[in-house]
């Protein structure tokens, strides 16, 4: 493990000062033990806001709409869990024998964060400025060649801006069922739209996945409807 984690941070192109962060970071809670969740939280706010800053910095005629669309395009799960894959950070992460069995190295969400969470650690060890060089090194190209005309606009945002473009309050999100263990759980969210008198279902391995498939279904009846 001494080894695996001196690789990894080579890797990361930072060495931690408390080699405990690291390790928090990685711990899954199917592990059992004190786990990561808190650095995920911490590591999210932090990427968004790095991210935030650069494309700021980077774009300046670009509107406030525009430049949300961009981060969103860096930081979601998909991207960050790329990133995880390039880093080789699956092959440091401590699993429980189930999630090991299912594959759980290679699963995009727990992949995408314990990214965030070893962007929280860093945080934690070597201070915001530590923390700012790694992220902007890491999506050094991505940041350089997003493209503010070609990004799509997420289902949430754009069914939101659908209803309100027809004068209707914005949709309801309620969670129908969370299913499987704790480690790999599964959301089934519905999104309903009262006054366009329509409902959608999506799933998800987190709540913000499954609400976003919900908000796609909605969107795909509205305007299969012509509405």
């Amino acid at each position: 493990m001494t080894q695996s984690l001196d690789d990894l941070q080579s890797r990361l192109g930072y060495q931690f000062q408390d080699i405990g962060h690291l390790e928090s970071a990685l711990t899954h809670r199917s592990v059992g033990l004190a786990h990561n969740e808190r650095l995920e939280f911490l590591g999210d706010s932090i990427v968004n806001f790095v991210v935030a800053e650069s494309l700021y910095q980077s774009y300046p005629d670009a509107r406030e709409g525009k430049l949300t669309r961009m981060r969103a395009a860096l930081v979601r799960g998909q991207s960050l869990a790329e990133l995880a894959r390039r880093l080789q950070l699956g092959d440091s992460i401590r699993l429980g024998s189930g999630e090991r069995k299912s594959g759980g190295r290679r699963r995009e969400s727990i992949l995408a964060d314990a990214m965030e969470a070893v962007i929280g650690a860093i945080y934690l060890d070597g201070g915001m400025v530590a923390c700012q060089r790694c992220i902007q090194k890491w999506l050094e190209s991505e940041l350089a060649s997003v493209d503010p005309s070609q990004v799509e606009k997420d289902p949430k945002t754009a069914l939101q801006e659908w209803l309100q473009q027809a004068r209707c309050e914005l949709p309801s999100y309620k969670v129908l069922e969370v299913s499987g263990p704790a480690h790999a759980q599964t959301f089934r969210v519905q999104c309903r739209s009262e006054q366009m008198e329509v409902a959608g279902e999506g799933s998800g391995s987190s709540r913000r996945e499954a609400e976003q498939a919900a908000a796609l279904d909605v969107l795909t009846t509205l305007q299969a409807r012509g509405t």
